[in-house]
């Protein structure tokens, strides 16, 4: 069988639609940011410098370290940081954000530009926070961390509900002007945590008994469906370091103090916890009437931070040389210890929330002095010329002390942020 020649008549085009030639689009050449989740163990850095640029604006990554959580959360040389655990930090002072890097825990979520990307978005004055709101998405919203007291009447003023179908997961349902709504819960928020627990881990009879056990109070992580999902299709886990916080129960304390006539008035010591191997470096023997007592320093607080650096996973003789090194003033943040039992139960550091920790930032000194004892943070009887610094440290048992007292000229103490353009995290 002969079939018909085809000849192609220009007049009458092609019929066939899979058939028409049309132009290619133009490639989309718009810099596209990358999410960097960095997990690390107690004690462990997290193996990078972060550097402020010359022109003061942006941070850069440098000198990632082999096999380190930065190096293994697919951190490279020269990214730049747009966002620390969900917020935009690009055009934030390097000093908070260090301190919100520093305070962070075990989780750390960096949302990174190479370095190429991030010099041409600048030049052709791309708007890099809406480029970052844009990779999330218009409505992805942070999670919410609230705490809820109850209330002799309404109770916790809310219900969960079981999703039907979905194991594990369950909706908020709030009463209007409760005090859950009140702490920030909204009706149909997904419930992610509870009490330090993941909710997916737990049975609906398993969470009912938790409620009850929580006499007075719950503390929740709650986020609304549609940012739930949007955090799904990132592979972001949600967790409390990247929520924002709704009234939280304890809070860090800072305290001015410049030394008086018998310095400070109270004792530094090292102490185990019971049942732990963890080490607290604790404030104790507050003085009556001491420039300690009057800074609001409480016998058994938890130190936290000398001057704005956050001293807790330091070594105590580290903590020593620091105070010994100071001046006559210096700046204290401390906590209760069911605060920081609070804040470990959430795998966050007491100062992630502590605004005044991460904002301001100052050059403070520290000075402490030999007592008649040997073992406080006070002023000598006059005799010696220069500053004595005594450190008690407490055995496993906490039956046992044990005293070292070392000298030092008087100086000032600068932390190594006020003098250098990079830190190490």
């Amino acid at each position: 069988m002969e079939f018909p020649r085809f000849i192609f008549n220009p007049k009458e085009g092609i019929d066939n639609p899979a058939l028409v030639i049309t132009d290619d689009p133009e490639p989309d050449h718009s810099p596209v940011p990358r999410l960097c989740q960095l997990k690390r163990l107690e004690g462990q850095s997290f193996g990078f410098y972060l550097r402020v640029l010359k022109d003061g604006r942006g941070f850069e990554v440098r000198n990632v370290e082999p096999w380190s959580p930065a190096k293994h959360g697919g951190l490279r040389e020269g990214d730049r940081v747009l966002e620390v655990n969900d917020e935009y930090v690009d055009n934030m002072d390097f000093y908070r954000v260090v301190r919100k890097v520093q305070s962070c825990g075990l989780h750390l979520f960096l949302l990174v530009l190479r370095r190429d990307e991030y010099e041409q978005a600048v030049c052709v004055g791309l708007d890099l926070q809406t480029l970052t709101t844009a990779t999330k998405g218009e409505r992805c919203y942070r999670p919410r961390l609230c705490h809820i007291s109850r209330h002799p009447e309404h109770g916790l003023g809310m219900t969960i509900i079981s999703v039907e179908g979905q194991k594990g997961q369950y909706i908020m349902s709030t009463l209007t002007d409760g005090p859950a709504e009140r702490a920030g819960v909204c009706s149909g928020d997904r419930l992610i945590w509870i009490n330090g627990v993941m909710a997916s881990t737990l049975t609906h009879s398993s969470l009912n008994r938790t409620l009850k056990k929580s006499a007075d109070s719950v503390t929740v992580l709650v986020i609304d469906s549609e940012s739930e999902c949007c955090y799904i299709r990132r592979k972001m886990p949600i967790l409390p370091v990247v929520a924002e916080c709704c009234s939280l129960p304890h809070t860090a304390k800072t305290m001015h103090l410049v030394k008086g006539r018998d310095g400070y008035g109270f004792l530094l010591r090292q102490e185990k916890v019971a049942f732990t191997r963890r080490i607290v470096h604790v404030l104790r023997e507050v003085d009556v009437g001491s420039p300690a007592e009057g800074a609001g320093m409480e016998d058994g607080d938890l130190l936290l931070a000398v001057n704005r650096e956050p001293v807790e996973s330091m070594e105590h003789e580290d903590i020593v040389k620091k105070i010994r090194q100071s001046g006559d003033k210096v700046s204290l943040i401390s906590i209760s210890i069911p605060g920081r039992d609070f804040y470990r139960q959430l795998g966050i550091s007491p100062l992630f929330f502590h605004e005044e920790f991460t904002v301001q930032r100052e050059q403070a000194v520290s000075h402490c002095n030999k007592s008649q004892n040997g073992t406080s943070l006070r002023h000598g009887d006059g005799c010696m010329s220069y500053p004595t610094l005594c450190v008690q440290d407490r055995d496993e048992r906490g039956s046992g002390f044990h005293s070292d007292c070392v000298s030092d000229q008087t100086g000032t103490y600068t932390t190594q942020l006020s003098q250098t353009s990079d830190a190490f995290l």
